[in-house]
């Protein structure tokens, strides 16, 4: 799960660093002008993909510049976000080591009004809470390899204390600018993280626009879960036939109502919150959510509107693009020119599990009382 971010001792291209937006960035990317109030290049999907993507990698190259004390003009970090007139407005530091693991991206207003952009064009969130993956440099590789264990062995990162930072971040980015104001963005382990957080904010009735790039979909727990699915079905198997030999009585550990409602409730919420996807089926790490054999009902797009049958996500497959693994996990392919997206509902039973997994919160529950 780690980064795409080139070491710093890579010599140079074109004789800039290889990390400067002006070598690496998006290319034909057009600066914002007054147009975009009426017409806004928000509504295309690549463009908003590619924004997300970009504040991803300055979330990366804060945490470099950092390191490696570039400040000023030196640093490589800013020429990320500057372009698309939103302003780093605070970081997200990890208690443990004190890196960098993420960032608030709010709307510059007077950056925009320099450009006589009057009013922030339409769709473009006020805030875009961006985290990033894992870097494998000795200041925070030990940390974020944790936090990969941590999915690997539990697919739940609860745990970390990112997870925390991460959603008291957001709600209060959602109470100073609303839900619809608010983007969540990451890559990798970055991404597993807004899976988690978004999940929990959906369970409190809070949708917040997700995009995940390279989502980790691998775990070790996934072989022991799948013996645990037969040793679920045997029981359940006992249930109903202790079930039917004693029909008056309810037997003894045998609640009729369960966690059937509970769980009804959590995939009620969630089919409110539909998280954007992007796979490439050459990423090992991220490729089971485009997996044929885990495929079930998938939702249609119905007149613009989703048509949404079960807990589903909007998925991106890379169907032209980086083959090569260190390639096929990065970010720059999903800026690239030369990447060609297929895109539509998805309702695998990977999708199914990690969108269901979580229970129901507190306050959902008593709201539902």
């Amino acid at each position: 799960m780690a980064s795409e971010i080139k070491d710093s001792e890579e010599k140079p291209i074109n004789g800039g660093h290889p990390d400067d937006f002006q070598v690496s960035g998006p290319r034909n990317l057009s600066k914002p002008t007054w147009r975009d109030i009426i017409n806004s290049s928000w509504r295309d999907e690549k463009y908003k993909r590619t924004v997300m993507a970009c504040f991803i990698q300055a979330v990366y190259l804060v945490e470099l510049d950092r390191q490696e004390k570039r400040e000023g003009e030196a640093a490589l970090a800013p020429k990320w976000w500057e372009p698309f007139k939103y302003k780093m407005a605070e970081v997200l530091v990890d208690k443990r080591d004190g890196s960098v693991f993420g960032a608030i991206f709010e709307w510059d207003r007077s950056a925009a009004l320099s450009d006589l952009l009057l009013i922030r064009p339409r769709k473009a969130p006020r805030a875009v809470v961006a985290l990033r993956g894992t870097l494998l440099r000795g200041p925070t590789m030990r940390r974020d390899i944790e936090d990969d264990l941590r999915i690997l062995t539990t697919e739940n990162l609860r745990g970390s204390c990112r997870f925390k930072i991460t959603l008291e971040v957001v709600r209060n980015a959602v109470a100073r600018h609303g839900s619809a104001n608010v983007y969540m963005t990451g890559h990798s382990l970055g991404a597993g993280l807004v899976l988690q957080v978004g999940k929990a904010l959906a369970e409190e009735e809070i949708y917040v626009e997700a995009h995940l790039f390279n989502p980790p979909s691998v775990s070790l727990a996934m072989g022991l879960r799948s013996i645990g699915e037969k040793m679920e079905l045997l029981w359940k198997g006992a249930v109903d036939m202790a079930r039917a030999i004693l029909p008056k009585k309810k037997s003894e550990g045998f609640d009729e109502k369960d966690d059937d409602s509970s769980s009804s409730v959590v995939c009620e919420e969630l089919r409110k919150w539909v998280p954007h996807l992007y796979v490439n089926d050459s990423d090992y790490i991220c490729c089971y959510y485009n997996d044929e054999s885990n495929k079930e009902n998938s939702g249609k797009l119905v007149e613009g509107r989703e048509e949404v049958k079960s807990v589903v996500a909007k998925l991106y497959v890379m169907s032209k693009g980086p083959r090569k693994f260190l390639e096929a996990h990065g970010l720059q392919q999903w800026w690239s020119v030369e990447s060609e997206l297929q895109m539509g509902l998805n309702s695998s039973r990977l999708i199914q599990r990690q969108l269901s997994s979580l229970g129901v919160s507190p306050q959902l529950k008593e709201s539902r009382r």
